[in-house]
């Protein structure tokens, strides 16, 4: 009897066992989760993402638009013929409403020819396309890289707010765990009737809240979770692991000075503006190459039937060859023009401007990057030895309320005091991190 209780008893704990290890190894029920880095998330959000998509393809646009204008520089060729049949003349010699006399002609004519023109000088007209559709392929490559940048800031604002919700989580399950074990600490004394029944109520209740902010902590991981895998493609139920690379504590923080050079050098809008004014440019000279003379060769060559181009007429095939050079002046551009100069001129003006206010923007942007950045290390600094005077306060807190000399209200105090500085130095450590990519946006290195 008592072999088959203690076999009972095995079976009772293998099952309790392996019930104990599934909840403990999740992926045995549910689906892997994956550990991704951020350069690994990056990589899944520029690969999926539609608006990079969409700016390859302008930038394809563009590019075929420079080979385009670059084959206008060949010569215009065309291929023209047409076959007819002629009626008699009738000939009125006395008058119209007297019957006339028909006089023959060759009936059938055909013609088949060609005839090209090729481009000397128009001004400069061509060139100057070529230069406006190669400085319109330069901006597209550049708001590419922008919304490039744009979404790898966005990327890394969701995977590093994950990130700070899983900290967040691992905090307060060790907080729960404490708080535990001091409750069971405090139900001891309150057998042996050295606390007050408040005390342990006040206790409960700390517990309780902080099991439900565990609950909000773990939706905000949810949140957290399905927003990054919205932006790189992956089911909303997927579940990512967030791996902590990055310790802003050791960015190498350079002068506002240097970062200012870099943002000239490589920032994505003020070089933007800087192609806006390029083709306001382009547009000014263009605009004033219509007044230039336009000269070209041409050329045309047929065979026809019949010959009716010298006299006498015969109803024979021939034909014949022409080549020449072609010159043009638009007079009347002379004065049609001017207004249209004047208004290519007020809008490169305009862009200038523009380009100027771009310009104080970035250095805006820049040195407010730049100080927030300053300031996320410091108050890391600050949160770090926050958390070591919170633990000593609660360490001294404790010992004084176990030596009944010391309030509950200051155990519990001093208890959430060290877990908000907690949460402070991690969300410090993040909100740091995430400073350093907005920096990195502004100054076009993301």
């Amino acid at each position: 009897m008592f072999n088959h209780v203690k076999k009972y008893f095995l079976l009772y704990l293998l099952v309790q066992n392996s019930s104990f290890l599934l909840a403990q190894n999740p992926t045995n029920t549910i689906q892997k989760k994956p550990t991704l880095t951020l350069n690994q998330t990056w990589n899944k959000a520029l690969e999926y993402s539609k608006e990079i998509n969409i700016n390859n393809l302008e930038v394809e646009v563009s590019k075929e638009e420079i080979a385009e204008s670059k084959h206008e520089r060949f010569p215009e060729i065309v291929l023209k013929g047409n076959y007819e049949y002629a009626t008699n003349i009738p000939v009125y010699e006395k008058g119209l409403f007297n019957k006339p006399t028909q006089h023959e002609v060759i009936h059938l004519l055909y013609k088949l020819g060609t005839d090209y023109y090729f481009n000397i000088y128009n001004g400069n007209k061509l060139n100057l396309k070529i230069d406006k559709k190669k400085v319109a392929y330069e901006m597209a490559q550049i708001q590419k890289n922008l919304t490039v940048s744009e979404i790898k800031l966005q990327t890394a604002a969701y995977y590093l707010d994950l990130q700070r919700s899983i900290i967040f989580k691992d905090l307060m399950i060790k907080d729960i765990a404490n708080q535990e074990k001091q409750l069971n600490e405090i139900k001891e004394l309150y057998k042996h009737g050295t606390v007050l029944k408040s005390d342990l109520l006040r206790v409960e209740l700390k517990l309780s809240n902080q099991k439900m902010m565990l609950v909000k902590i773990e939706n905000d991981i949810i949140i957290a979770n399905q927003k990054l895998n919205i932006i790189i493609g992956l089911p909303d139920e997927q579940l990512i692991n967030p791996l902590n690379e990055i310790n802003p504590e050791l960015i190498n923080l350079k002068s506002y000075e240097e970062y200012l050079e870099i943002a000239k050098t490589n920032a994505y809008e003020y070089h933007i503006s800087e192609k806006n004014v390029e083709i306001k440019k382009l547009d000014l000279k263009s605009i004033k190459a219509n007044v230039k003379p336009k000269v070209g060769l041409y050329g045309e060559f047929f065979i026809a039937n019949p010959q009716i181009f010298l006299f006498p007429y015969s109803p024979s095939n021939y034909t014949l060859g022409i080549f020449g050079v072609r010159a043009s002046i638009p007079l009347s551009e002379l004065y049609i023009n001017k207004p249209k100069e004047r208004i290519a001129k007020i809008n490169l003006e305009k862009e200038e401007v523009e380009h100027h206010h771009t310009d104080d923007k970035m250095r805006e942007q820049v040195f407010q990057n730049y100080q927030r950045f300053k300031e996320a290390l410091i108050r890391i600094d600050v949160n770090k030895k926050d958390i070591d005077q919170s633990a000593e306060n609660a360490r001294i807190v404790k010992q004084n309320y176990f030596n009944q000399s010391a309030l509950i209200t200051d155990l519990l105090d001093a208890d959430i005091q060290l877990l908000e500085s907690q949460f402070k130095y991690a969300s410090s450590k993040i909100e740091a991190q995430i400073q350093y990519y907005q920096l990195q946006n502004v100054l076009g290195t993301l």
